[in-house]
């Protein structure tokens, strides 16, 4: 795609989110026929010509200032991470799409993993293939898939597309609509970074036809970094429980993402945890 298709599509998506009085603006009788601001009314707040800005959302013009970006920022009320990823769509070129060599794991990496064994913890790349995963993260989040599966480049569990299409996967999560937006805010960010990533692009497109429920996220243009976050979860073998999900990223691969599975301590989920870590112990 394009890069000034993405910067279009970006500006009319969140251009549609925001409603006339979000903005201080008068509601005024009658129907409106657009979603959100007109451009007319966007232009105003951003203090831009309605000319300059068509083409802008038209994609006709990709060489706008730091000072119109940040007035845009401004009026479609984006946060900080929404603001660089504005200006990363608006900052690019058009670039042929490629395939990337498959992503390894840093054998300094593998050991970190190893010990931290009493606690989950997985290595993501940066499409969210898993790339390496401790017992107790097999354990936790995927049992039902191989162990040995993050050593199979070829067909690696890939976290995004779990989350869609694997039915264990949905049922894990209590409240698997926010962390479903979640996933989808995260691998938006990724795509702006990496327009040219050619798997990247085939995952959007395979989760955008196979998942409705992915489509309607993704089309909604939010961004959101993967941070720290808690998450009940419901294990069929240990019952429910309540993780944090915090990343890590390792010096020397930026792009890969370490991620642990915590409890609070002294909770009925730590507890839950060490009946998880004795019956992985049992079947080593």
């Amino acid at each position: 795609m394009a890069d000034s298709l993405r910067l279009s599509e970006f500006l009319r998506a969140r251009r549609a989110q925001v409603r006339p009085a979000d903005v201080g603006l008068p509601e005024l009788p009658g129907r409106r026929r657009v979603m959100g601001l007109r451009r007319e009314e966007l232009s105003q707040l951003a203090g831009v010509s309605v000319s300059y800005y068509t083409r802008l959302e038209q994609g006709q013009s990709v060489n706008a200032s730091d000072g119109v970006l940040n007035a845009l920022a401004t009026a479609l009320r984006l946060d900080e991470h929404e603001h660089a990823h504005l200006r990363e769509l608006a900052s690019q070129r058009r670039r042929p799409l490629r395939h990337p060599p498959a992503e390894r794991v840093d054998p300094l990496t593998r050991d970190l993993l190893r010990s931290v064994g009493h606690t989950p913890a997985l290595v993501l790349g940066r499409r969210t293939d898993v790339l390496a995963w401790n017992p107790m993260a097999h354990a936790l989040l995927a049992g039902h898939l191989a162990p040995a599966a993050p050593d199979r480049p070829e067909d690696r569990p890939n976290l995004s597309r779990m989350l869609f299409l694997d039915p264990h996967t949905r049922d894990l999560y209590v409240d698997w609509k926010r962390k479903a937006r979640a996933v989808v805010g995260n691998l938006r960010q990724i795509a702006g970074r990496h327009p040219e990533d050619a798997l990247l692009a085939s995952l959007v497109g395979e989760l955008s036809m196979a998942s409705p429920e992915f489509a309607a996220l993704w089309s909604d243009h939010r961004v959101r970094p993967c941070e720290a976050d808690a998450y009940r979860l419901r294990h069929p073998l240990v019952g429910e429980l309540t993780v944090t999900q915090q990343i890590l990223v390792p010096a020397r691969s930026p792009e890969q993402s370490l991620v642990l599975v915590t409890t609070q301590e002294d909770s009925s989920s730590q507890d839950t945890i060490v009946l998880l870590r004795v019956a992985v112990d049992h079947t080593a």
